[in-house]
């Protein structure tokens, strides 16, 4: 073996070094790069998840008591958006239901709910009245219209 051979084989060994490094080097960065894109898109939908939660309104109901035998159905909105043209639609038979149609006539539709905001309807609760409501409550918001939500709120 001459020096020149020496030199040739630790050139070609050089060089497959080299190309090891540069094929761990791409298998590396590609693996950075899917990286990078999965949390690029984790990031994209908790903007929109973000965006979305800003202008939708989240409608919800409970009775309270506001003093002795007296009760209220509470309506109001939890969500961030603004509710609009809040629409009640009592399920009850009439025979089975502590609301009164004439408040709910008179109250609903509510043209602008803010979030936290609410409305009070009187319940007329008595001895031998249900002890639940079943009401559907109807709203438009942002993010679209006729939004429905089915509640059974009890005492």
């Amino acid at each position: 073996m001459t020096p020149s051979d020496v030199g040739s084989i630790a050139g070609a060994g050089v060089a497959l070094a080299a190309l090891i490094v540069s094929l761990v080097s791409l298998h590396k960065t590609n693996k950075f790069g899917e990286t990078t894109d999965r949390l690029n898109r984790i990031l994209i939908d908790r903007e929109t998840a973000e965006t979305v939660a800003e202008k939708k309104a989240d409608l919800s109901a409970n009775l309270i008591e506001v003093g002795k035998n007296k009760y209220r159905l509470k309506v109001f909105n939890r969500g961030k958006g603004t509710a609009r043209n809040v629409r009640l639609i009592d399920l009850a038979s009439a025979d089975e239901t502590f609301l009164i149609q004439s408040d709910i006539d008179h109250r609903f539709p509510v043209p602008i709910l803010e979030q936290h905001q609410a409305v009070e309807l009187i319940a007329a609760i008595h001895m031998g009245s249900p002890l639940r409501a079943h009401i559907k409550l109807q709203w438009d918001d942002e993010m679209g219209s006729d939004h429905e939500k089915e509640l059974t709120p009890a005492l």
